[in-house]
């Protein structure tokens, strides 16, 4: 694991649900960091995040309050920062097709802000977080993030001779984040019903502490370009109901606008730039020297034609391995609701 005690980082949305779990991860592996940044908006949050992680106990953490439209803003925050990690954008499919403007300042203009920054400072890596909306992407949300991969992909092009490389990790639903199902199932599953809007839906499925793995991971490995892609497992949501509340009633009240029936985190047509090792896909740029790819990460290109596809995926959470899940991940006294 790269040793971060003599390095300064940053991390935009660092009050967000990964962002606590990834502070504490640094915290506890690193108390000594020379600089921790949480870089966000809302000045409750950080209060109380504060409460947590202090500068008593943990001298190099800052509190930044702004927002990622502020270049300058954010510009200034990055004074000194040799990583930013960029967890910060609005995420709810929803809103978004509601709100498309909103998610077009924050997820593109941002990505935006945050490339422009790490090229007029010193910054020396930068992994933005996405999500498997992004593949081939049917609501506005998907669609924001697919631009925002594409920003931090192409700034490789515009470095110049800079030590700075830009990479993306994608990843699929994570387990018990704030706004996602099981935390609301759990929630509903109390008047004795539960909604769901297909009884054939598929999501991909990943931990908090498996996501902040993930980017230490690629903080340490990655050598720019890459769309870091995890190999993970899928849940029917059906299973998901069954798991919270086995006798709760079903009721299926139809697909969201712009939800799909099951998530892709790798189309056929990303088959052709990508390669595959242990633990992850890595999806490359179209330009890119495979060669250089497939040495550095000892990988394998995968089958022309091939997916990844929550529906189609090999690996599967069946009842118990949820609940066992929920319990380790999410609450430890979790019991299903009878």
């Amino acid at each position: 694991m790269m040793d971060l005690n003599n390095t300064s980082l940053l991390i935009t949305g660092g009050t967000g649900s990964f962002g606590k779990m990834f502070v504490g991860t640094i915290l506890s592996k690193f108390p000594n960091i020379k600089r921790l940044v949480i870089y966000s908006r809302d000045e409750l949050k950080q209060f109380e995040m504060s409460q947590v992680f202090n500068k008593q106990k943990y001298p190099g953490i800052r509190y930044f309050i702004g927002d990622i439209r502020d270049t300058n803003r954010f510009k200034r925050a990055c004074q000194g920062i040799d990583i930013i990690v960029h967890a910060a954008a609005l995420k709810q499919v929803p809103a978004a097709e509601y709100n498309p403007d909103e998610f077009i300042k924050t997820n593109i203009g941002g990505a935006q802000s945050v490339i422009d920054a790490a090229l007029d400072t010193n910054v020396k890596i930068v992994v933005a977080l996405s999500t498997d909306k992004a593949a081939a992407p049917i609501n506005l949300y998907g669609a924001t993030k697919l631009v925002s991969d594409k920003l931090f992909i192409a700034a490789n092009n515009i470095k110049g001779s800079r030590e700075l490389r830009f990479s993306v990790v994608r990843y699929g639903n994570v387990m018990g984040s704030r706004g996602s199902v099981i935390p609301f199932f759990r929630n509903i599953a109390k008047t004795g019903v539960i909604p769901i809007t297909h009884k054939e839906m598929t999501r991909f499925n990943i931990s908090l502490e498996e996501g902040v793995d993930m980017v230490m991971w690629v903080l340490e490995n990655a050598i720019g370009g890459e769309l870091f892609v995890p190999k993970i497992p899928s849940y029917k949501i059906l299973d998901v109901a069954k798991a919270i509340a086995p006798n709760a009633k079903i009721e299926d009240v139809g697909i969201r606008p712009g939800e799909k029936l099951h998530e892709e985190m790798i189309t056929e047509s990303d088959s052709y730039n990508t390669i595959e090792f242990d633990r992850y896909f890595a999806i490359l740029p179209s330009d890119a020297d495979k060669s250089k790819y497939l040495k550095h990460f000892n990988a394998k290109e995968v089958e022309k034609g091939f997916k990844y596809n929550s529906g189609t995926n090999t690996e599967w959470e069946t009842i118990e391995s949820l609940r066992e899940k929920i319990i380790e991940h999410v609450d430890p006294n979790f019991k299903p609701i009878l």
